[in-house]
């Protein structure tokens, strides 16, 4: 069994790896996530490059999760010629349907705004897909039950296990049946403590892991204190007439943040004020997490199973569904707006931020990861001055940082997941992570685990 790194090495987006296995001739290849790069300029145009192998000969896709940077390429590899089964968890399927329709959306308006302003490198600015390439992707959803064993090529078994990341995530432990080889991929791994749902399964046996390392350079910070310091802004920014502007991801994040903004209204920590969530997938998706809850999925935590939707229903929520609802928001006053995407790097949020970003009574909060070269680093790095929409906008609004909302597992939380496997396995691959994160992790897993560990490079292929 062979893995090529194709995407999420040396950078925190674009994850693919490449899996090839089979009798000696015969071998036949999956893809374990296809994810869309993300960030500055120069990863972003790794979308745009001729995939390295041959579409139409990857005979599976298996999708660990359900967020952009892992299966967001989807419609363009189909478009290139892909036709195979694309495997993920129940949950998983219902959510990548929310998440590739809007990305074809954004892709098409994004294109459209550009020939209109003018502000595009190219003549006849062109989107990576179109809303057809997202349906046909979509088409090739199979979703599979978590522990149920799978056959993607002859002699590969598959096995999906709950990640605690988000709704529907997966780890994925592939077996060579013919050279009885296993390698386990951690997707993104939660953290244990997810506000609503099961933390993850440790893995069982493994021959070689290939681990995230989004968060391998840092630990979390005390929770509490960061919901307080989170409510302290809120309520400056409201007392003095100011907007707060929570770029947040759409699936999972908007969740996470609703019920922290519910028990802090709840217990007076923040004023009432009227909070939007301004991200047509967003309010999607919600939908999904609501279904589950309603379900009594297992990934949902117990205690939400008793208390029900209402834990994710504010009386005070506004839903701004339409693009004159969206645009309304920008006028001022105290309010909370929550808007995709999470590193405003696109979608809705960006027009909030071009209002928001040069009014003194303004916050934005920044809640999730921000990868370098995003917007949401840049203001996090200080930036004056942010280019939106090709103009330069100034920052004088107040920017915070609250990572209490991370549903990324930290260094430690990684080697502890690796270390449950009942031996320790024989190569390590760090992956999904910026250089420093990754490398930063590697040396703790050889420090605590003394196992082989590599840092995955793109193009770098690989023997289990």
């Amino acid at each position: 069994m062979f893995l090529t790194f194709l995407g999420g090495a040396g950078t925190v987006t674009g994850s693919k790896t490449l899996v090839e296995a089979g009798a000696p001739g015969e071998e036949q290849r999956v893809l374990i996530d296809c994810g869309l790069f993300q960030g500055p300029r120069e990863i972003r145009e790794r979308n745009w490059e001729t995939f390295p192998i041959d579409p139409a000969t990857v005979k599976a896709v298996i999708l660990t999760h359900a967020h952009l940077d892992h299966c967001g390429y989807l419609p363009a590899l189909v478009r290139e010629g892909f036709a195979g089964p694309v495997y993920c968890s129940p949950n998983t399927a219902d959510l990548v349907p929310i998440i590739l329709r809007d990305s074809a959306k954004l892709q098409e308006e994004d294109t459209a705004w550009a020939r209109t302003k003018g502000f595009s490198r190219h003549v006849d600015p062109r989107p990576l897909y179109d809303a057809t390439d997202a349906e046909q992707a979509i088409a090739l959803l199979r979703p599979i039950e978590f522990g149920i064993d799978i056959t993607p090529i002859p002699s590969l078994t598959a096995r999906l296990a709950p990640a605690g990341h988000i709704l529907g995530s997966s780890t994925i432990t592939l077996v060579d049946q013919l050279r009885q080889r296993t390698v386990v991929f951690s997707g993104d791994l939660g953290r244990g403590n997810h506000p609503l749902l099961e933390g993850p399964h440790p893995p069982e046996d493994a021959d070689a892991v290939v681990i995230e390392s989004t968060y391998g350079d840092r630990e979390h910070g005390d929770v509490e204190a960061e919901i307080d310091e989170m409510a302290a802004a809120i309520t400056r920014t409201l007392h003095r007439g100011g907007t707060v502007v929570i770029p947040a991801f759409a699936v999972d994040r908007t969740e996470v943040l609703l019920i922290a903004l519910r028990r802090l209204q709840d217990q007076q920590r923040i004023p009432m004020a009227q909070i939007s969530v301004d991200s047509p997938m967003a309010l999607a998706a919600l939908r999904v997490y609501v279904q589950a809850i309603r379900d009594h999925d297992p990934e949902i935590l117990t205690a939400i199973d008793a208390e029900g939707p209402e834990a994710i229903d504010l009386p005070n929520l506004d839903e701004a569904t339409t693009r004159e609802q969206s645009m309304a928001l920008d006028s001022g006053g105290p309010r909370i707006i929550v808007s995709a995407s999470g590193m405003a790097s696109g979608g809705r949020v960006t027009h909030h931020l071009k209002a928001a970003l040069p009014d003194r009574r303004n916050t934005i909060l920044l809640v999730g990861y921000q990868a370098v070269g995003t917007p949401g680093r840049l203001l996090l790095d200080g930036v004056h001055e942010l280019k939106i929409h090709g103009q330069y906008v100034p920052v004088r609004a107040e920017i915070a940082e609250i990572e209490a909302f991370s549903v990324h597992a930290g260094p430690q939380e990684l080697v502890d997941w690796i270390a449950g496997t009942r031996e320790p396995p024989a190569q390590v691959f760090v992956n999904h992570g910026e250089p420093e994160a990754a490398e930063a992790l590697a040396d703790r897993i050889r420090d605590q685990l003394d196992v082989a560990v590599v840092m995955a490079q793109p193009g770098d292929r690989v023997r289990i």
